[in-house]
């Protein structure tokens, strides 16, 4: 069983329609939209302050999202993808990005819509990411504008997958 926790008198609101790994871990001040999916060892810490997360949102293996003490919460729109070991921590992602693996998004960022954090990139604090850019490295600066054909074909795809594998978990 997941562990789905309250922290004062805070419970996590996740929809029937979502999939919980069995070793995920959501506690407190969390909000999940539709058809969202937290994969295994993937922990949502709702404790400090809250976290909203939009319809369709995956947070993949290991991921973190975390937000800074009555300062930072944590807002997570639709169609976002948290790619494996991700850190997501006290900011604010717009719809249909794609967070890569082993990225790091820090407090008070901004990822603005139709954006790619590459994989292992690392968003330094107060970092605002332009609409429709990838952005890699360390820090991570804009590298390229995005095409539609890669919105569709990465963003869209990846979310779309997950919803998609969730189902062969349900019961």
């Amino acid at each position: 069983m997941p562990i789905i926790l309250p922290v004062k008198d805070k419970n996590p609101k996740i929809p029937d329609d979502c999939f919980i790994a069995e070793n995920a871990t959501i506690v407190g001040d969390v909000s999940m939209g539709n058809q969202c999916s937290v994969w295994f060892n993937a922990v949502i810490r709702g404790d400090v302050y809250y976290i909203k997360i939009g319809n369709k949102v995956n947070v993949q293996d290991g991921a973190v999202i975390h937000c800074t003490y009555q300062k930072y919460p944590t807002h997570i729109g639709n169609n976002v993808s948290i790619g494996h070991n991700a850190i997501v921590h006290g900011c604010t992602i717009h719809d249909n990005v794609l967070i890569g693996m082993g990225s790091i998004v820090m407090d008070n960022c901004i990822v603005h819509s139709n954006s790619i954090i590459a994989a292992g990139a690392v968003l330094t604090q107060n970092t605002v990411v332009e609409s429709g850019s990838i952005y890699a490295g360390t820090p991570a600066k804009k590298i390229k504008d995005i095409s539609p054909e890669l919105t569709s074909g990465e963003i869209d795809r990846i979310a779309n997958n997950y919803v998609k594998y969730s189902g062969w978990f349900k019961k």
